[in-house]
């Protein structure tokens, strides 16, 4: 009896102890977990996975650091998937302070990629001197392009950040006819235009794909403004509770794919064969489910008995 009242009646800290630590022991402790790819996933994957090299896919990060950890393994993973596909990306932003968070998504995904293809660079770079000794010749110049083409993401040539604009609807309907009319330059104050990967981009029909990864109402706009005034393809990755509010689009393919949560950046990660934070992250949000659930449980169950002893002793 003094247990049951003692566990009704917990002292909040001692479970905000063990969700700490059910939570750490998942993230410290590699614990797999079976994954199933749902439909809305799978064709967001499909969306970027299909697109031809040297496509440009734009990029807009409608989250701040409240959703970190749902938005930040998707906008990586998907980051790093056109990166594998030879895909170049544009960067946006609609919450100013959003924008260095897909910055840093981005970066990181650059950075795996030439990380991974190092040695093939280094390899080739190795050759070129061999072959052209005179590191100052254009051809052996030519050569080192053909490799960091090839090897390397760079700033400017395969990816840039356009930065934060401030009116939303007008931008989304404006870039729709010239994108310099409010991108002239990038978030480093650099003309656009002396950035090679912008200088065929100017409006909507030069990017074959737009990704919007938000917690708020932001994929709607893209929806209404550049997917029905100018058919944009749209694909989405937002927070757990958005996604009943974008299952209308997906039924009416105004949407062509959509990443839930954690559990959908989880999925993104399982069919791009790496490992990233919604992998890592997912076993973490199982176990606090399980201790929260357990917990109503037992919460209820012993209250239920406190009613029925109150009862017979009344």
């Amino acid at each position: 009896m003094k247990f049951i009242r003692w566990v009704t009646n917990i002292d909040r800290r001692i479970i905000f102890l063990l969700m700490f630590v059910v939570v750490l022991v998942p993230i410290l402790i590699d614990i797999p977990l079976e994954t199933d790819v749902g439909p809305t996933v799978e064709a967001a994957y499909t969306a970027v996975d299909t697109l031809p090299p040297g496509s440009v896919i734009m990029l807009s990060v409608d989250y701040d650091a409240t959703s970190y950890p749902e938005c930040h393994p998707m906008i990586v993973a998907v980051s790093n998937h056109a990166f594998s596909k030879g895909l170049r990306i544009i960067l946006v932003a609609h919450i100013p302070t959003g924008l260095p968070l897909g910055q840093a998504a981005v970066e990181e995904a650059a950075f795996e990629y030439n990380k991974l293809h190092k040695q093939e660079y280094d390899a080739a770079i190795k050759q070129a001197i061999t072959t052209y000794p005179d590191t100052s010749s254009v051809e052996f110049r030519q050569v080192r392009e053909d490799a960091a083409v090839k090897y390397k993401k760079r700033y400017g040539v395969d990816y840039v950040n356009l930065g934060f604009r401030p009116g939303l609807a007008s931008i989304m309907v404006g870039m729709g006819r010239e994108i310099r009319d409010f991108y002239a330059q990038d978030y480093k104050s650099t003309d656009v235009d002396s950035l090679p990967m912008m200088k065929r981009v100017h409006n909507y029909e030069d990017i074959a794909l737009l990704a919007s990864f938000a917690h708020g109402k932001q994929v709607e706009y893209w929806i209404q403004y550049a997917g029905a005034r100018y058919g944009q393809k749209i694909i989405a990755g937002v927070t757990g509770v958005v996604i009943p509010d974008l299952y209308p689009f997906l039924q009416s393919k105004q949407l062509s794919g959509l990443i839930g949560g954690l559990k959908g950046a989880n999925e993104y990660e399982f069919l791009l064969g790496r490992k990233g934070l919604g992998t890592k992250g997912m076993p973490a949000q199982s176990t606090a489910h399980i201790l929260v659930i357990f917990l109503i449980v037992l919460g209820t169950i012993f209250e239920f008995i406190l009613s029925i002893l109150s009862r017979r002793k009344s």
